[in-house]
């Protein structure tokens, strides 16, 4: 979680009564949402919100202890219709329109027909350079595997039995690895607790280690070269012009301090005209047992209209919360006009720089327990695979699993 003063939430907490019928509690994960509370209650005086921050909000949800408003990622999964209230009535004349969300991350949203809950935001993958190997790339704004491999190989340079200069190594970073699998259609989705494309897997852990043998020589080149080099982060090793590109998500490129900036662009990752969301898109929701339902929903549409989120974007500016924050939410904003017209405005490199909505592919719908399975079971699983060409050198992921929830029942 990215540092911010949580001292918001506590003044928040203090100054209104939750008690109040035109009082929304809102309970979040993300700590940002202090300050646009603390906003809205500023700008307008019919309704008041409080904002409460819990790690994982869901997790404490229950009829006897519930908010008006949650906002937070992992909330669609089989219990959200459980938990949550449909909120079609949002939609309407002098409300909100469904044309002003992204379409796919809006029909996330939506079971049997109606809509339960509403996107916030979102975050895409990228590859980072130094802005004077600009002209080895072929499109302004994207960039596919074959592309890195080509320009990763021509970059390389092998002395004395070792690497001095590598352009790209994938199992430098696990989320790469991820990203590589979602690609390559292993399909994570929400089971018992989870299920996968095990062929998918098994063709995107193989082209991996081709990537490495291919490209890299050996695992071990790869790993001599991270071992002598990596005790610096990667946008400094791209500035000396060590290593070529680095693999980076668009909530932590946007926050690169200026001299980054200056010095780094990036392209956004494509294979087969998909660019993939990152699994832990923000949602909002109202659920069932909320007390202040009127007041939810009118916070709701005010947080939604596009001129608001600017004044957000502006509001978190002055605060210099945009500084550990990227864009509503930490992440583009789910509504169209605002990413592709507004964001610019406050980051200047995104200018022409958003690719199509129909080129975003959204995440499955994944576990409650998503973050933790990802954590401690599939990254080290993916890891292990991305060195080993031998799968019976490594446990399988079938088994990491089973083992994982047998010990978090």
């Amino acid at each position: 979680m990215r540092y911010i003063n949580i001292g918001i939430f506590l003044l928040s907490a203090i100054l209104i009564s939750c008690n109040d019928v035109k009082t929304a509690q809102i309970w979040t994960d993300r700590p940002e949402f202090a300050l646009y509370g603390e906003y809205f209650n500023s700008v307008q005086n019919q309704y008041k919100v409080s904002v409460k921050y819990i790690e994982f909000p869901i997790s404490e949800l229950n009829r006897q202890n519930s908010p008006d408003i949650i906002v937070a990622s992992w909330l669609k999964n089989s219990s959200t219709k459980v938990y949550f209230r449909s909120i079609d009535n949002i939609f309407g004349a002098n409300r909100l329109s469904r044309n002003t969300f992204n379409p796919r991350l809006l029909a996330v949203g939506k079971i049997d027909r109606s809509q339960f809950l509403l996107p916030v935001s979102f975050n895409i993958p990228a590859l980072v350079f130094s802005k004077d190997k600009e002209q080895l790339l072929t499109n302004q704004f994207t960039i596919g595997f074959d592309e890195v491999k080509i320009l990763s190989k021509n970059f390389n340079t092998f002395s004395r039995g070792a690497y001095t200069h590598l352009g790209f190594s994938p199992l430098w970073n696990d989320n790469f690895l991820l990203t590589a699998a979602v690609l390559d259609g292993v399909s994570f989705k929400e089971g018992e607790p989870l299920l996968w494309d095990s062929l998918a897997l098994e063709r995107s852990m193989t082209s991996i280690n081709n990537w490495t043998n291919e490209i890299n020589t050996s695992h071990q080149a790869e790993e001599d070269f991270t071992f002598k080099y990596f005790f610096e982060p990667p946008e400094r090793l791209i500035k000396s012009g060590r290593i070529l590109f680095s693999y980076m998500e668009s909530m932590d490129l946007f926050i690169l301090n200026d001299d980054s900036k200056n010095i780094l662009d990036f392209r956004w990752i494509m294979e087969d005209n998909r660019i993939p969301i990152t699994e832990d898109t923000v949602y909002i929701g109202i659920p069932k047992w909320a007390k202040s339902q009127k007041a939810a929903a009118e916070f709701i549409i005010w947080f939604f209209k596009a001129e608001n989120q600017r004044l957000l974007l502006e509001y978190s500016r002055v605060n210099r919360i945009n500084e550990n924050i990227f864009g509503i939410c930490g992440g583009f904003s789910a509504i169209n006009t605002v990413t592709e017209q507004i964001y610019p405005l406050f980051y200047p490199e995104l200018l022409g720089r958003m690719p199509p909505s129909e080129n975003l592919i959204q995440p499955n719908i994944l576990p409650h327990n998503w973050v933790a399975i990802k954590e401690r079971v599939i990254l080290p699983y993916l890891n292990d695979r991305a060195r080993s060409g031998n799968t019976n050198e490594i446990v399988p992921l079938e088994r990491r699993l089973t083992d994982w929830m047998r010990l978090n029942r």
